[in-house]
C-alpha cells in the first residue's frame, strides 16, 4: 500500500503565479500612483479614472492621456524540509487611459492589468517535488541507496487584462455618478516536469534479480517522469458603477463597485502521466499525474474561476493648502465567485490521500495615505501610504499553484508638474507578506514535513499625464 504513496506526489508540482495581489486574483495596482498612495478611492486626480471615475468631473475641462508602467521585482518562496524553493519575479505591467472632461460630464477609457501577477519559473522544482524522495524512502525502506532529483522544474503565468469604457454624469454641484462596461481576458498557464532517478541498494540487488517479476516492476521506478504543458484562457465581461460626493471644499467621499466577472477557463495543451504496469499480487497498475491533484489544468477541462466583485470606498480631506489626507477600503466578495473549487484525489488501497477543495472567505483591505505639496517647490509633491490586506484565502487553498498571503504594504513617491497641463509621477512600494504553513501534514497523513510559504515583492512605477 505504501508503495503507491510516492507516486501521488507526482501531481503536486505546480507553481505560485499570483504575485503582488491584495485579494485572491485581483490587483489594485492599476496605475503607478497607487504604489505611492494606496488610498486612492476618494482622491480626485489624474489616477481617478481607475479608482474614482465619478470624480472626473471635478477636473479641469480637457482631453487627458495617461501612460504608465510598473516593474515588480522580488521572489516567491516555498520552504520544505529546510530547503528553499524560490522563483524570481521580474514583471513589467503597462497601463493606458484616455478621458475627456467637458460641460460637467466625462467619457473615459482604460486599459491594463486587473488581476494575476506575472511569469514565475522555479528552476530547481517546487515543494511538491521535494516530497517524493521522502515518500519513496518511507515506502521502500532501505531498498534504494540513492534517490535524486535530476532536473525537475516548473513555470507558470497568471495574467488578467481589462479594458473599460464609461461615462460620468453630474447630478448637482456635489454629486456625480458613473457607469462603465468592462471586458476581461485571463491567462493561467502551467508547465512543469518531474524527473526522479533511483538506485537500488547493492546489498539487496542480488535478491531482487532472482525474482524476475519483482525486478521488472522495480526497474519501472528507476526513472520517474511526469509532465504537463497546459494553457487556460477565458473571456469575461462586467460593469462598473461609481459615485462621488463632494461634501465641501475640503472633504470628498466616493464609492465604486466593480461587478463579478464570470470567467470560464478552458485548458488546452498536453499532459503525460507516470504509468506503471504494477507487480502481480503486490501492486495494481498505476496511471497518475498532475491531473489527480489539479484537475482544472487537464487539457480539455472547462472550469469557472471568476474575478470577485469589489466594493471600494474612500474619502479624502484637504487638511491645508498643501496637505491632503486620504482613507480607502476595499471589500472582495470571494464567496460569491467560483474559483476552481474542485479537488483531485488519490488512493492507497482503501486509504485516501486527501484532496482539498479551495476555500475562501470574503477579503478586505484598508489604506491610509497622504499627499503633500512642497511650499518652496510647488511643482513637486510627496506621496506616502500604508495598507493592510486580508485576502480571505484559507489554508486549504494553499499549494504550489497559489498562496494568497495577507500583506502589509508601504509606499511613497514624487509627483512633478512642470506646467499646468502635464504631470510626471515616480513611485515605489514594498509588500511585506505574512508567512504561512501549508497542509501537507493533513494531505499526506503526517508522513512528511509541512511546507511554509512566503513572498517578498517591491514594485516601481512611472507615469505621465497630459491634458490637451
Amino acid at each position: 500500500m505504501k508503495r503507491r504513496l510516492m507516486l501521488l506526489a507526482l501531481a503536486a508540482v505546480v507553481l505560485s503565479t499570483a504575485t503582488y495581489t491584495a485579494s485572491i486574483d485581483h490587483i489594485q495596482t492599476y496605475t503607478p500612483e497607487y504604489l505611492g498612495n494606496q488610498a486612492q478611492n476618494g482622491m480626485i486626480n489624474n489616477a481617478s479614472v481607475y479608482y474614482n471615475p465619478a470624480g472626473l468631473t471635478h477636473l479641469q475641462d480637457g482631453t487627458y492621456i495617461h501612460v504608465g508602467a510598473e516593474l515588480a521585482i522580488g521572489h516567491e518562496k516555498m520552504k520544505y524540509n529546510g530547503k528553499d524553493y524560490k522563483a524570481t519575479l521580474l514583471q513589467p505591467i503597462p497601463n493606458f487611459a484616455m478621458y475627456k472632461v467637458k460641460d460637467n460630464s466625462a467619457l473615459y477609457w482604460t486599459f491594463g492589468g486587473i488581476g494575476g501577477g506575472g511569469d514565475l519559473k522555479y528552476k530547481d522544482g517546487v515543494a511538491g517535488t521535494a516530497v517524493i524522495p521522502h515518500l519513496i524512502q518511507g515506502s521502500f525502506g532501505s531498498l534504494f541507496k540513492e534517490i535524486n532529483d535530476v532536473g525537475s522544474s516548473a513555470e507558470g503565468k497568471n495574467l488578467y487584462a481589462q479594458t473599460t469604457l464609461g461615462k460620468v454624469w453630474t447630478v448637482d454641484e456635489k454629486l456625480s455618478v458613473s457607469f462603465g462596461g468592462r471586458l476581461v481576458y485571463g491567462i493561467r498557464n502551467l508547465k512543469g516536469n518531474i524527473d526522479i532517478e533511483t538506485k537500488v541498494n547493492p546489498e539487496i540487488q542480488g535478491m531482487i534479480s532472482m525474482v524476475s517479476e519483482l525486478k521488472t516492476g522495480l526497474d519501472g521506478f528507476k526513472n520517474i517522469h511526469a509532465d504537463i504543458d497546459s494553457e487556460r484562457n477565458a473571456w469575461g465581461y462586467g460593469f462598473q458603477l461609481g459615485m462621488n460626493y463632494k461634501a465641501s471644499e475640503k472633504l470628498n467621499l466616493a464609492m465604486r463597485y466593480d461587478s463579478r466577472v464570470k470567467l470560464n477557463f478552458k485548458a488546452k495543451g498536453s499532459m503525460n502521466n507516470f504509468k506503471h504496469p504494477g507487480i502481480p499480487h503486490l501492486m495494481d497498475p498505476i496511471d497518475i499525474g498532475f491531473g489527480n491533484f489539479y484537475p482544472e489544468y487537464i487539457p480539455g477541462t472547462k472550469v469557472r474561476r471568476d474575478l470577485p466583485a469589489v466594493l471600494a470606498l474612500g474619502a479624502s480631506y484637504k487638511v491645508s493648502d498643501n496637505l491632503t489626507m486620504a482613507l480607502s477600503g476595499n471589500y472582495y466578495f470571494n464567496k460569491d465567485a467560483k474559483m476552481d473549487r474542485i479537488a483531485g484525489s488519490g488512493k492507497l488501497g482503501a486509504n485516501e490521500i486527501k484532496g482539498f477543495e479551495a476555500e475562501y472567505d470574503n477579503g478586505w483591505e484598508i489604506a491610509l495615505g497622504a499627499e503633500y505639496r512642497m511650499k518652496k517647490f510647488p511643482q513637486w509633491a510627496v506621496l506616502g501610504s500604508v495598507n493592510y490586506a486580508y485576502t480571505g484565502a484559507k489554508v486549504t487553498s494553499y499549494d504550489d499553484v497559489e498562496y494568497a498571503l495577507n500583506s502589509f504594504t508601504i509606499g511613497t513617491g514624487l509627483k512633478y508638474n512642470p506646467d499646468d497641463t502635464s504631470e510626471w509621477l515616480f513611485t515605489i512600494s514594498h509588500f511585506i507578506y505574512d508567512g504561512e504553513k501549508g497542509h501537507y501534514d493533513e494531505k499526506y497523513g503526517g508522513k512528511i514535513p509541512n511546507v511554509e510559504y512566503d513572498k517578498s515583492i517591491t514594485a516601481f512605477g512611472v507615469s505621465y499625464t497630459k491634458r490637451f
